[in-house]
């Protein structure tokens, strides 16, 4: 069964794992006992720090001039911000045309002639003019009055030397902070910090590698730098020679723990050959610390690399710990154990931690029970003092080295360290101001050793922009030491003075992950698969869940119901593994399962909207207890990986919990609900999308038969028994198991009041046309396909397109209606970009996602399999080429489809949806960005769309003319979050209220007016439309009465429309998530008497609507005074129309009519009682990924 924890750690290493997210305050109170100081300690590290500080500031004018520059653009300023965008991207981009786009972009709005002389540093009035000049230049050079020659020289020279002098500040900046382009370069550019006592610990630059490719250039780069630095330091020593840190990271592709055996046999022995190497060059060789979830795999290495033999005598093993991790005492008290029993010595290098903003935002994305890291400053302060010591006292075992650029902890280790042996560190381009009062005899004759990137500028960009943030954050040292407004005496206060006067408390601005929606909603819970305690848990009670034999069948009025024999459940990924059995309904048990939800319609109505919430919030807690139960049939029964499954029970937890708070506080009490529901959900989200429509649809007040996807019967029974538990009566929620005849039976019937519908377009429309048929007008809201799209411009950085891509198109298998399809990218970079995707294809493993390692799991079943290889196999013959990963050996007895890049030569060559791991690419030249949007918006399709862009105003082109419901920028394109990201589209996706959104509960509610969620910024009417009626009204052959009526509805038009209307919602940090709204271009007006049709048409004017009329409406008469606001056709169902007005009833041969078009399904609003505006609109949700640029600049600049 399930095997993916490791077995008992030892005592050690669980006191690691448990400190993981370990209450904050407990922590920083054990973390202030231990890092006490004397008075006499206290006293001389204040007047050391003191007289660093001034020194510091004494010669602060010949500094490198990168401190100055940090202060004078701190990230708190727009400049600052658009600073290190510019920094981020212009160096890569290959192309003119967009470097220019960048360079306007990101300077034209900055104020940069405020920053002008305001420091004393060259280097920074030299930016400042510089950015100055090309922001004046790119924004508008006519009203500016720059002096004359500098004028005309720049309007000589144009666009290319103003990009010239950017590219040259922006290398200025690159050579500050690495020492040089190859590592012969940068041992040079060393030597005359080596004269004063320096010494260097390099690093070759190079992110996360995303491809073997990627991963073998940087270890080739290593053993280079070894070569040459061992070379150069002449048999100097450990100690006193340089030496070289390693990303781990960066030389294997898949550095994770749910890539552990990979790692142990793949990367261990490469490792082990730099040590060697650096052994018999007797260099120290330090392992980097990089994100939190990698911290525990890099022990188990260093357990393996200081328990070799062949490394034995070695003092050179270095390992990197951040003090603002919560784990950081536990695992020094590990290494140092490590030593001991190998009889090692180890160099440890002490740093604060350079990943807190990333730590911050996926502890939140998540829903974890706290963070890894420190939320206060002053608290990783006092971790940094209290682990300082525990290194100093453990002289046997490790050497350490001491990372910091802040002179109060700088003067508190050299107090505590007196008589030890330890050295100092600090990053090149950074700390030399402080350390040169440090270094060398005359000063404090301590060694100082300095981390040194070596590099081409391009490959700086990532590093830079962490530097950059870091620096340029408010509370930085490096920051405020060159702020002359900040006293001495703030400068080197110590944390003690800090915690003794402010207490020990949690970061004000930073919720907790699981209270990121306020304390009125919880954020669902999620599970930590890089927590082994975690793992052991989750694997013994998903195993103890698999061993139950699980019997589905229907269940009405709270009885197991079986209409058929029932038949064999088998695991997509392994035919042999039978899940449980399932017994499907018939039409005749249809049927009954609605006589009874239609009999119990009146009583769960007239339960309070409160009561009907409480049931919700108590199911959403039952989910979160059976999480193991719930995953174990999400894996087994619909084939998702482990975090797949995660996410599918954490939606359908928030699912409810939104849907609880919406039914308190939207809803009016009148609300009675439409009647009985069908809910009819897809297999892909199983738990996800059955929740959601079943939930709502209760919170709502009416009665649901709920009819899950046949292939994921077992889990959606699950459910219904917790929902049952919960205190949904059994009367009130029907479950009804069958395949789609059982659902035609269902949504044929005529007791019901409406139908919520997730799956094909093909069906949405059978089931539009079945409910045509009647009188009434039963609510349908269907979410269906989509055909979604990636543009990508030159200025993305390829490895976040890699990585948003391959989740976008490859995760669930591809099998989700908002992932990627097709990907656009701009041909100047579509070589590298499309080489990086196919090479991080290749590290992918498909398999069955009961084992963590497992990336890709099945398609749902034989069907779906065939079809997709029938499309693979014609697109073979069509495409310019593709390239296809491998299948699991075992992969016969299974439906897996492996994961295919088709290049196609154009748009034309894709005909149809395609619902697998099937991504389709073409190349586009950059000015034909619009037709590639045309091009896009003409598969009639409308759900997700993605833009990977630098260039503020190329997303917002994109973003105003792609028709998509659900837009990401700079990120991946699956995954909506409820409530952060509501989700659906328009056209041929579906006909909204968004799931997760506002409108959803209202809609199906049956009140006719509907509520406006709260906005961020309000509507605005078409004036011009609005002075228009007005003039018209004057002529109308209507009372005075009516007139002030129609006059009176024109007022109230300002308060009710969603044109340029915004709401942002709240989310986790770094992302900003707004919805908006977009009107229809034309909607059909049908029938009414001439007042209420022009009060219709003054509603549908003031949002920019066209109203379409037949020849025999009212308003036909006035078209001479109307033009442009209406349109007299003669056959108004030809008129491409998606909403109709119908201010009477509609004949039913014309609703059959509409439902029987091609195109998107036409929503019927009835109208007797007038327009409700809101019904009209379409939700656009826009997730932008703000740390795209390297980090999270807004968090970094917020006050501690």
């Amino acid at each position: 069964m399930f095997q993916f924890a490791h077995p008992e750690q030892t005592p050690l290493r669980r006191a690691v794992t448990e400190a993981y997210r370990r209450d904050e305050i407990k922590a920083v109170q054990d973390m202030l006992q231990q890092a006490q100081m004397s008075d006499e300690e206290r006293r001389a590290a204040d007047d050391l720090a003191r007289r660093l500080v001034t020194q510091v500031r004494a010669s602060r004018r010949k500094a490198s001039g990168v401190d100055a520059l940090m202060h004078e653009f701190s990230l708190s300023s727009e400049e600052g911000v658009a600073l290190m965008c510019l920094a981020e991207a212009l160096l890569r981009i290959p192309d003119n045309a967009t470097r220019n786009k960048l360079i306007a972009d990101k300077l034209a709005d900055g104020d940069w002639q405020s920053h002008l002389n305001n420091s004393p540093s060259l280097f920074v009035n030299a930016a400042a003019w510089g950015l100055l000049i090309t922001g004046k230049l790119t924004n508008a050079p006519s009203s500016e009055s720059l002096s004359g020659s500098l004028k005309n020289v720049l309007n000589k020279g144009g666009a290319p030397l103003i990009r010239k002098g950017v590219n040259y500040a922006m290398r200025m900046l690159g050579k500050q902070f690495v020492t040089g382009q190859t590592i012969e370069e940068a041992l040079k550019n060393g030597k005359e910090r080596e004269k004063l006592g320096y010494r260097f610990s390099f690093d070759m630059l190079g992110e996360a590698a995303f491809t073997q490719a990627d991963a073998d250039r940087y270890y080739q780069d290593y053993l280079t730098a070894i070569h040459a630095i061992g070379k150069d330091a002449a048999d100097q020593g450990v100690y006193e020679g340089n030496g070289i840190s390693v990303k781990l990271s960066a030389i294997h592709p898949r550095y994770f723990r749910a890539q552990h055996e990979r790692v142990m046999t793949e990367l261990l022995p490469k490792l082990k050959q730099l040590f060697l190497l650096a052994k018999q060059y007797n260099i120290g060789l330090n392992i980097d610390a990089e994100e939190a979830n990698r911290l525990e795999l890099s022990l188990d290495l260093m357990e393996a690399l200081v328990s070799d033999p062949d490394l034995a005598g070695y003092n050179g093993i270095g390992f990197v710990v951040q003090a603002y991790q919560k784990r950081c005492p536990f695992v020094i008290d590990y290494l140092v154990d490590l030593a001991r029993r190998n009889n090692q010595k180890l160099m440890i290098r002490l740093v604060k931690g350079a990943y807190w903003d990333s730590e911050i935002k996926w502890a939140q994305v998540d829903g974890l029970n706290g963070y890894p890291v420190y939320t206060r400053k002053v608290h990783t302060d006092i971790s940094y003092l209290a682990c300082a010591r525990k290194l100093l006292d453990a002289q046997d075992a490790v050497f350490p080295q001491f990372a910091t650029h802040n002179a109060y902890t700088l003067a508190a280790i050299y107090e505590m360290g007196k008589g030890k042996d330890f050295e100092h560190q600090c990053l090149h381009g950074m700390g030399e101001t402080l350390y040169d009062q440090v270094v060398g005899p005359q000063n404090l004759g301590r060694r100082v050793r300095i981390y040194a990137p070596v590099g081409t500028h391009e490959t700086l960009l990532a590093y830079l922009v962490r530097r950059l943030l870091e620096n340029g954050a408010n509370s930085s040292f490096v920051n405020q030491i060159v702020d002359e407004k900040i006293s001495i005496d703030e400068l080197i206060r110590s944390p003690f003075d800090t915690i003794a006067e402010e207490g020990i408390h949690l970061h004000a601005a930073l919720p907790l992950p699981r209270d990121l929606y306020g304390k009125d909603r919880q954020n669902s819970q999620g599970v930590d698969l890089s927590n082994e305690h975690v793992l052991q848990d989750l694997q013994q009670q998903m195993n103890q869940a698999a061993a139950h034999n699980f019997q589905a069948a229907s269940i009405v009025n709270g009885k197991p119901r079986e209409a058929t024999a029932p038949q064999a459940v088998k695991n997509p990924a392994d035919h042999n593994d039978v899940v449980g059995t399932v017994a499907f309904a018939d039409a005749a048990l249809a049927q009954e399962a609605i006589a009874a939800a239609v009999a119990a319609q009146t009583a769960w109505r007239q339960t309070p909207a409160a009561e009907r919430a409480a049931c919700l919030r108590r199911f959403a807690d039952l989910m979160e207890q059976h999480t193991p139960a719930l995953m174990m049939l999400a894996v087994r029964e619909a084939g998702k990986t482990l975090q797949n499954a995660i996410a599918e029970v954490r939606e359908a937890v928030d699912f409810c919990r939104y849907y609880a708070d919406e039914a308190e506080q939207t809803l009016p009490e009148s609300a009675q609900g439409v009647g009985t529901i069908v809910a009819i959900s897809p297999w892909n989200f199983p738990l996800a999308i059955f929740v959601g429509e079943v939930a709502a649809a209760l919170a709502a007040g009416n009665t649901v038969v709920a009819k899950p996807a046949e292939q994921t019967s077992l889990i959606a029974h699950y459910a219904v028994q917790l929902l049952h538990q919960a205190g949904v009566p059994s009367e009130a929620l029907q479950l009804v198991l069958g395949a789609g005849e059982v659902g035609a039976a269902l949504t044929q019937d005529a007791r019901i009041g409406g139908v919520i519908f997730t799956g094909s377009t093909e069906v949405a429309r059978l089931i539009n046309q079945s409910l045509a048929k009647r009188e009434d007008n039963p609510v349908l809201i269907a979410e269906t396909g989509g055909q979604n799209a990636m543009i990508v411009d030159s200025t993305a950085l390829a490895e976040q397109v890699c990585a948003d891509v391959l989740n976008s198109a490859f995760d669930s298998a591809g099998q989700r209606c908002s992932a990627l399809r097709i990907l656009c990218v701009q041909e100047d970079v579509a070589e590298h970009m499309i080489g990086m995707i196919k090479g991080a294809m290749n590290e992918l493993r498909v398999g069955n996602p009961m084992r963590l390692h497992t990336d890709i799991g099945p398609v749902i079943d034989a069907e779906a399999q065939q079809n997709l290889q029938n499309h693979i196999d014609k697109m073979k013959t069509v495409a310019k080429s593709y390239h296809q990963i491998k299948l699991p050996e075992y992969a016969d007895n299974a439906t897996f489809i492996a994961p295919i890049l088709f290049e196609l030569n154009n748009l034309n060559e894709l005909q149809r949806e395609v619902f697998g791991p099937v991504l389709h690419v073409v190349r586009y030249r950059a000015d034909e960005l619009d037709s590639i949007i045309d091009q896009i918006n003409g598969k009639g399709y409308a759900l997700t769309h993605g833009v990977h862009s630098r260039i503020d105003g190329t997303v917002e082109h994109i973003r105003s003319r792609i028709e998509a419901g659900n837009v990401y920028i700079n990120r991946n394109i699956v995954g909506a979050v409820v409530g952060v990201q509501p989700f659906g589209g328009h056209g041929l996706s579906g006909t909204g209220p968004k799931a997760g959104g506002p409108f959803y509960l209202q809609k199906l509610s049956g009140i006719m007016h509907w509520k406006q969620p709260t906005l961020s910024r309000i509507g605005s009417v078409d004036e011009t439309a609005l002075a228009r009626i007005q003039a018209q009204l004057h002529q109308l052959p209507l009372s005075q009465e009516q007139k002030l009526n129609l006059a009176a509805i024109a007022g109230r038009t300002r308060l009710q429309t969603l044109c340029g209307a915004e709401s942002v919602l709240t989310g986790p940090t770094g992302e900003r998530n707004v919805l908006s709204w977009h009107a229809p271009k034309k909607v059909w007006l049908y029938g009414g008497d001439l007042q209420q049709a022009f009060a219709a048409l003054t509603i549908l004017a003031a949002s920019g609507m066209e109203a379409i009329v037949a020849a025999d409406s009212p308003l036909a008469a006035h078209q001479a005074g109307l033009e442009g606001l209406i349109r007299i056709s003669t056959d108004p169902t030809a008129e491409g129309i998606s909403h109709v007005i119908a201010l009477e009833n509609l004949p039913l041969a014309v609703k059959q009519q509409l439902a029987g078009s091609d195109g998107a399904l036409v929503k019927i609003l009835p109208s007797e009682q007038g327009v409700d505006v809101l019904q009209l609109f379409e939700e656009i949700s826009c997730s932008i990924n703000t740390t795209a640029a390297g980090g999270n600049a807004s968090l970094m600049a917020m006050a501690d």
